[in-house]
């Protein structure tokens, strides 16, 4: 055994101390907080200052961090595996005094929910929240929480964090870095059921359709010919387009009435659809280059309303990685934007450059892009996009 750890830790005067960090250890509590002793004498708290480095505070109790103490043990060397490691060295084995399963099973259990019955069995086999939380008596507060979070869902349009605030407490408890809102990001998705993902395009998405907002009046999207609300119905009369924003769309869906959708890479369609076609220009969406938030969700309203969409893109890696976004999100059908469109548009474009892509939605369309060697934008296509635009029932 470690002399200095003796020294520091092994001595009568701070048996207290020891006898009170393996309780902890053998109920699988965290060594976490402060442990106080009434009455402390002079021995012992001379022994707390030689542990500490500094003098407890005056009066008859002594109080000690046992992180302050985990942090001491770590950086002499004295035991580098921290405070529990040093009373397991001092005293030996500890036997949990509480069958460990049965403890994490009470702290799942504010969890159940009919409506999360798969996902809730997916997470207990993870592990996760085991790496997150690190005990039973850790995860309690955090699954508490999360089951509370589950429980308000979906919300009406509402900012995160008032939303955090109202749930939980803690106005930042979704934020990015947090445990909960980790946990709470799975369960939203297997509520919505969408794709897996990790980027913040896909956490604000995720947040979304639950109707939680982030960026709720940042991120928009360009709409033209939409109907089935009032607002819409009025802006599809005179021909002109709509920016509608995420807080629009979550907080006041439109009640959306087409069969038929035509959605677009480039903003320029869109305007040009609305200076040639106006009013008759049907349903049209623009994703304004990789698609937001804004863009997925209103997509999805129309998905959901039983809108059939048609996509067309630029003819480059870059619009197909587009495309395969769209392709994994949502059902499309290519509108002239496949294989025998490219080789419809003849010598148009420029020079090819970049790694090849592969289009998920046809299998054949990179290999004859990387052969033929050119890249054909939306602008030099459309005319043909808007005499499509103009038969399209």
């Amino acid at each position: 055994m470690n002399d200095r750890l003796v020294r520091l830790l092994g001595g009568d005067e701070l048996t207290w101390l020891v006898d009170r960090v393996r309780r902890r250890l053998e109920r699988a509590e965290p060594l976490e907080g402060v442990v106080t002793l009434s009455n402390a004498t002079p021995a012992q708290r001379q022994a707390v200052q030689r542990l500490l480095g500094r003098a407890p505070r005056p009066g008859a109790n002594v109080s000690v961090s046992l992180s302050g103490v985990d942090e001491v043990l770590r950086r002499s060397g004295a035991c580098p595996g921290g405070l529990g490691a040093a009373v397991i060295a001092l005293t030996g084995p500890v036997h949990l005094t509480v069958d460990p399963e049965l403890a994490w099973t009470a702290a799942f259990a504010p969890l159940v929910d009919d409506r999360l019955v798969d996902w809730y069995s997916t997470l207990r086999a993870s592990g996760l929240v085991k790496r997150l939380a690190g005990t039973p008596e850790a995860a309690v507060p955090l699954l508490t929480d999360l089951a509370a979070v589950i429980h308000a869902l979906p919300s009406r349009g509402e900012p995160i964090g008032r939303f955090a605030a109202r749930v939980t407490g803690d106005a930042h408890a979704l934020d990015d870095d947090r445990p909960l809102a980790t946990l709470a990001l799975g369960a939203a998705r297997a509520l919505t059921g969408l794709p897996a993902g990790t980027d913040a395009a896909w956490r604000r998405e995720v947040w979304a359709s639950v109707g939680l907002l982030r960026d709720e009046l940042s991120t928009t999207v360009l709409a033209l010919g939409l109907s089935g609300d009032p607002t819409l119905d009025a802006w599809r009369e005179v021909g002109q387009p709509v920016s509608l924003t995420l807080r629009q769309l979550v907080r006041n869906p439109p009640r959306l009435d087409v069969r038929l959708v035509a959605v677009c890479e480039n903003p320029v369609v869109l305007a040009s659809a609305a200076d040639h076609l106006g009013p008759a220009c049907p349903p049209l969406v623009c994703t304004s280059g990789q698609p937001g938030t804004a863009v997925m969700h209103l997509l999805r309203l129309l998905v959901a309303s039983g809108a059939a969409l048609h996509y067309h893109g630029d003819f480059d890696w870059g619009g197909l990685r587009i495309g395969n976004v769209l392709h994994e999100r949502i059902p499309f059908t290519p509108w002239r934007f496949d294989t025998a469109a490219y080789l419809a548009a003849g010598d148009l474009g420029r020079p090819l450059a970049g790694p090849p892509v592969p289009a998920r939605w046809d299998p054949d369309l990179a290999g004859t892009m990387h052969r033929v060697g050119r890249r054909v934008e939306e602008e030099l296509v459309l005319d043909t996009l808007l005499d499509d635009l103009a038969t399209f029932s």
